[in-house]
């Protein structure tokens, strides 16, 4: 019964958060990460639309798999597809979860100071979560701060979307009452309850949701959820110390000194190193420097923009890495990098790759861009020569530049089928894939739109698109074509 009055006023909460337009798309983006980086197919093109469709994201998984720890695996990655080969689908996937959730209510934060207060010190406990695993396994240390995210979140969901009951438990506490018994007195439920019920609802996966409990050193958990819980509730509780108005810095560290003492063997640390690395944050904090790796989390774009390769370069990196996969990869890994890396070498607005299908057809199997994934079950011709451009691209050994989309001429040499999806095309590049001698097995499409400023493609920027191409024929061995001809089935 008791059960069943909380999932009564659980359902109702949510219906509230619901009005607000932006948490449904909070919920719908993590549902659609985590189901992302669960898929078990070896296919990372679900992960890497998420990654790209927010370009701070994608340059701090960019920065993190050309960081230090990772350059024994080449350095130089210059596509996300890359990325996830090095650090692995857990850890990026971790790391997209973490970051949406962060921007979600940074972004909706409202001008209320103890709503501020409480997201800082939600952010400032994920800073302590990844400095005790930033020498770790990474995929761990993602999972960990996640879980210290979420641990909060609850409380973070009351603060920001039910402000008339906030302000309710806010004067029970200041009248003497715990914040869990004030929330169970407002609510019904405690804030843990909401924040896993919220991590229930968005589909987190089962290590996260065990993670967020109450740590206990007696507790017959996994040795994994231990460890997890042990991290989230030091870092949790060490945020709220270094949060915590009015205390002096001796009562302060005396609270982090004991802390340290409860939970430094299930961190494996040492306990004067826990407290030290903790008040090493408490310093950081008194000059803004508390918020660097939030700062870091969600954006630090301009840096990347500054040190990005220039467009050959960036494709020759997609060569590199597309030579460096093993020939018996899956012909759809090669396809996602390969389109990942004609999009983000010259800066396209969408990507396409066409695959024959029997001796008649080629179909659309990957792309990017606004708007691309939705129609690619209509992105389709036939073989069979037309007078257009597309069949001038296919009869073709090296890719064509069209630099004006939008030129009344050429608009007559540009399919039905391909005017009704992208008729707002500036330019663009089609590139035929085959091998040497043979009939082309897929053709790479890439475009500007004509929101974008006009540009051509270099003859060097062609040759490098050329390459790309060629390199990409090799994964088209008869197996791979099964292999993906099912999969898309």
């Amino acid at each position: 019964m008791v059960q069943m009055v909380k999932a009564v006023l659980l359902d109702r909460l949510w219906a509230r958060m619901n009005e607000r337009g932006d948490f449904p798309m909070l919920s719908q983006s993590l549902r659609t990460t985590v189901a992302a980086m669960t898929n078990d197919d070896y296919d990372f093109g679900a992960l890497v639309k998420v990654v790209l469709s927010d370009f701070a994201l994608t340059q701090k998984v960019l920065r993190l798999a050309n960081s230090a720890m990772y350059m024994a695996f080449g350095g130089n990655i210059t596509t996300v597809t890359r990325a996830l080969m090095v650090l692995g689908m857990d850890a990026v996937g971790h790391l997209v979860v973490g970051l949406k959730i962060v921007d979600h209510f940074h972004h909706s934060a409202p001008r209320r100071i103890d709503a501020k207060l409480e997201l800082n010190r939600t952010l400032l406990s994920g800073c302590v979560a990844r400095k005790l695993t930033e020498r770790g396994d990474l995929r761990a240390g993602e999972e960990a701060v996640v879980c210290t995210l979420m641990r909060q979140v609850g409380k973070l969901l009351v603060v920001f979307y039910l402000e008339p009951e906030w302000d309710q438990i806010r004067r029970e506490c200041d009248a003497g009452t715990s914040e869990d018994e004030a929330c169970i007195d407002v609510l019904g439920v405690t804030f843990a309850e909401i924040g896993q019920d919220a991590a229930a609802r968005w589909r987190l996966p089962e290590a996260i949701r065990e993670g967020m409990g109450e740590y206990d050193p007696a507790g017959t958990e996994s040795r994994q959820v231990q460890w997890l819980r042990a991290i989230t509730n030091y870092s949790t509780e060490v945020a709220r110390v270094l949060t915590t108005p009015g205390l002096t810095d001796e009562v302060r560290e005396e609270h982090i000194a004991e802390l340290a003492q409860y939970y430094g063997r299930a961190l494996n640390t040492d306990p004067e190193t826990l407290v030290q690395m903790s008040l090493a944050l408490a310093n950081e904090e008194a000059d803004d420097g508390v918020m660097r790796e939030i700062v870091e989390l969600r954006a630090n774009a301009d840096a990347i923009a500054r040190e990005a390769l220039d467009p050959e370069a960036r494709i020759a990196a997609g060569v590199e890495d597309l030579r460096a996969l093993p020939p018996d990869s899956a012909l759809s890994a090669a396809l996602t990098l390969a389109t990942e890396t004609v999009l983000a070498g010259l800066g396209f607005a969408r990507t396409v790759v066409f695959v024959r299908r029997g001796a008649n057809m080629f179909e659309a199997q990957r792309g990017f861009g606004p708007d691309v994934e939705d129609g690619l079950d209509k992105l389709t011709f036939s073989a069979t020569f037309q007078p257009d451009v597309f069949h001038l691209a296919i009869a073709n050994s090296v890719g064509i530049f069209i630099e004006n989309a939008q030129d009344p001429k050429m608009l007559t040499r540009l399919p039905g089928w391909y005017r009704a999806r992208f008729d707002d095309t500036r330019a663009f590049v089609l590139l035929p894939v085959a091998a040497q001698g043979e009939p082309p097995v897929a053709l790479l499409y890439g475009d500007w739109m004509t929101s974008q400023e006009p540009r051509r493609i270099s003859q060097k920027e062609m040759s490098a698109l050329n390459e790309l191409a060629h390199e990409l024929a090799r994964f088209f061995a008869g197996d791979a074509v099964k292999t993906l001809a099912k999969t898309s089935s």
